[in-house]
């Protein structure tokens, strides 16, 4: 009976490797973020070799140490106060390029969320081309997918909210659009 409990959760974790390994979207644990454990996924998605990748800071995934800094507050807190969090984020691969992804987070220890994290990466530029956008563009356009006014997203990256404004107005007139919601219709290339 031992040997077949033995037998069991072997196979069991062979198979929970299996999934973790093979998943569809890219999966991520960190420890302080520090990448400890990824799928071939997740690699793919941002251009490296899994081995590229486990031991390195999370960093090495974003355009800047700014944007870096940002998420971690804004995830931590979220990660705090329910112990999940998710986003739609444009990030830059290893050649630079630059597509959008969905973000989704848990932390197993909420108490200090960042001790370790498992994330789930999955790259949506098949139906959300990245457009061309500025770090500042990109940051409030991220925000507004979510929903956020301008007020709430001048209070959350710590601007005035006349400054979100006129990031907003610039991308109106840039992408010629009259409102927020054709300008996110346009972004990710639906229909109005």
């Amino acid at each position: 009976m031992a040997d077949e409990r033995t037998r069991s959760d072997q196979d069991q974790q062979s198979l929970n490797a299996l999934a973790f390994e093979q998943a569809p979207v890219g999966l991520v644990l960190t420890e302080n973020r520090i990448i400890r454990a990824c799928n071939a996924t997740f690699a793919s998605i941002f251009g490296y070799e899994k081995d590229e990748l486990l031991g390195q800071s999370f960093r090495v995934l974003y355009a800047s140490s700014d944007e870096f800094e940002q998420i971690r507050d804004v995830g931590l807190k979220a990660l705090r106060d329910g112990g999940q969090y998710s986003d739609e984020r444009i990030m830059p691969r290893k050649d630079g390029s630059l597509f959008w992804c969905r973000v989704r987070a848990h932390s197993p220890t909420p108490d200090d969320p960042l001790r370790r994290t498992i994330l789930s990466y999955a790259d949506i530029s098949d139906r959300r081309p990245y457009m061309a956008l500025s770090a500042r563009e990109r940051q409030i356009v991220t925000h507004l997918i979510g929903g956020k006014t301008s007020k709430e997203i001048a209070r959350q990256i710590e601007i005035s909210p006349r400054t979100v404004e006129f990031y907003r107005a610039r991308m109106l007139k840039k992408f010629n659009v009259s409102n927020v919601t054709e300008l996110l219709a346009h972004l990710v290339d639906a229909p109005i």
